[in-house]
């Protein structure tokens, strides 16, 4: 008692041990109720008067620490997956190597654990010893064991506004530290995909990874390989949807992580037109995403995979095949070769082929072509990108100028777009149009043999 009594007085100069329990009151932790969700609140509620523990866990309370409004909340408690889903009109479990529970409160998801247990020998794991299945419960100072980082096994309780730290959290909250519970190596081998979470989280917030949790990562990168694609890329994508892309991804280069995952962007960012691009493109979505808008997964993949797709662009027109079959068999290439790295949804591969295909459809401003090219579903986000490609100095801002007045015009101005542009081709002379009609590939198809993907 007298050893906890003077941690609260000293705060985060002695840092209590592994599983020794600090209690913070509110006048201490500091945490603003009104930044946790009604409807988190309410599920605690309901779990409370049914006789169960119940707390708002992880994330959400080191955001709260942090005075951010934290985007989803899940809640940790000792009734088990059935009792959950009974107190819940709309309750779903699901999960095979834990089971969860999804409470739905309107249109929010609240995700509901079992305290678990510590991890059992008998767990079935691989040849790696990643951690198939896990069903194990437990107390609650053994899930705190089980929890990744420091920073993310606190339980806050908004019945009392009481938080539970079991590992020096708070500690490592004030001095920005990203520490993992436990033995690093036996850590990131039970669940590789932590290798790609600390760098996250150290981006994201801005911390430094202790010295004893950085050491493995390089070591034991390797790993990765062997985590399910699916769960690869929802870690990528929560990675690149951050509103801290760029330095998650220089972050990932850091620890030599990037290696597998977006195969050739090491070598895509020591391009000075590639870094440009890719710079401007993450800039770009960190901005929209911290501005509360929404983005487009297909966009920035299409973003952050395209010098590779101009690379094959580029051979197949040198083998002798024309522009637009080309860029589809570049096309091709890529995806296949992501797919089986990261296992890109099917409708976002679709959207990524949309705005790769509609690039040199840009350049034909003659005729009806670009009335036809207003009319497609993805016209925003490929003059989007068009717009990066300018702004990277691939091409040049004409291109975008012009259409960025085509786009806002009404008829009569788009008419004289067009008729600007053709007196410009003109005086170019017969070299330019021979270009022009070239880009057009074979027969009477303007975009050549394959069609964009979208029509």
């Amino acid at each position: 008692m007298i050893k906890k009594f003077i941690r609260r007085l000293l705060g985060s100069k002695n840092k209590p041990a592994a599983g020794d329990l600090l209690t913070l009151g509110p006048k201490e932790h500091k945490i603003n109720p009104a930044l946790v969700s009604p409807n988190a609140v309410r599920v605690t509620q309901t779990l409370q008067q049914a006789g169960f523990k119940a707390f708002v866990v992880g994330g959400a309370v080191r955001d709260l620490l942090l005075g951010h409004k934290p985007k989803d909340f899940d809640i940790a408690t000792n009734a088990t997956p059935e009792q959950i889903k009974r107190l819940f009109r709309r309750a779903f479990i699901i999960g095979r190597r834990f089971q969860i529970v999804h409470v739905m409160m309107g249109q929010e998801q609240i995700e509901v654990t079992t305290f678990r247990g510590a991890s059992s020998e008998a767990a079935p794991k691989d040849e790696h010893g990643r951690v198939l299945r896990d069903n194990t419960f437990g107390e609650q100072h053994e899930d705190a064991v089980r929890r990744d980082f420091t920073i993310n096994a606190m339980y806050y309780d908004p019945a009392n506004q009481i938080v539970l730290d079991y590992h020096g959290g708070i500690a490592d909250i004030r001095s920005k530290t990203l520490r993992i519970i436990g033995v690093p190596e036996a850590r990131y081998r039970e669940d590789p995909v932590r290798l790609l979470r600390v760098v996250r989280f150290a981006a994201k917030l801005g911390f430094s990874i202790a010295a004893e949790s950085r050491e493995p990562i390089k070591i034991m990168a390797p790993l990765i390989n062997n985590v399910p694609t699916a769960r690869v890329f929802d870690e990528m994508l929560k990675l690149l949807m951050s509103g801290h892309a760029l330095a998650c991804l220089q972050q990932l280069r850091k620890e030599g992580l990037h290696h597998g995952l977006l195969p050739l962007l090491d070598v895509v960012l020591e391009q000075p037109l590639g870094e440009k691009f890719v710079t401007l493109a993450l800039d770009s979505t960190d901005q929209r995403i911290r501005a509360g808008k929404t983005v487009s997964p297909g966009f920035l993949f299409a973003s952050l995979l395209w010098h590779q797709v101009v690379e094959k662009w580029t051979a197949y027109q040198a083998a002798g095949e024309y522009p637009i079959p080309a860029l589809h068999l570049a096309a091709d290439d890529v995806l296949h070769a992501q797919t089986d790295k990261l296992a890109l949804q099917r409708k976002i591969a679709t959207d990524m082929r949309d705005i790769w295909s509609m690039q040199p459809r840009f350049e034909r401003r003659t005729g009806k072509m670009p009335f036809k090219l207003l009319e497609h579903p993805r016209l925003r986000a490929g003059y989007d990108f068009l717009l990066l490609r300018c702004a990277s100095g691939e091409i040049d801002s004409e291109l975008g100028e012009w259409w960025t007045d085509f786009m806002a015009g009404d008829n009569n101005e788009r008419e004289l777009l067009l008729v600007r542009n053709t007196k410009t081709a003109d005086k170019a002379g017969p070299p330019a149009k021979k270009r022009a009609r070239r880009r057009g590939g074979r027969g009477k198809n303007p975009d050549g043999a394959a069609p964009a993907v979208a029509e």
